[in-house]
């Protein structure tokens, strides 16, 4: 079973939208992916504002920053 992850990102971000496409194919197949726009924080901004999209493990709190492909996400989550 994968890990549960967290998509950090904002309305209106293109590349945001791009990395949920590369995400989409294994949400479908079981991945759990919280989405968490980052403009909800001042901190999640100062963190995360010149980042996004990231996508980190819960378990680990490993992340993965922009860009990335599917392949990447998979090798991430092993």
């Amino acid at each position: 079973m994968p890990p549960e992850c967290q998509l950090f990102t904002t309305l209106g971000c293109h590349l945001c939208e791009l990395a949920e496409e590369e995400i989409m194919p294994l949400v479908e197949h079981g991945l759990m992916v919280e989405l968490i726009d980052i403009a909800d924080s001042e901190a999640l901004v100062d963190a995360y504002g010149l980042r996004i999209p990231v996508l980190r493990r819960l378990d680990t709190g490993a992340e993965l920053g922009w860009p990335f492909d599917t392949e990447q996400v998979v090798a991430f989550l092993l």
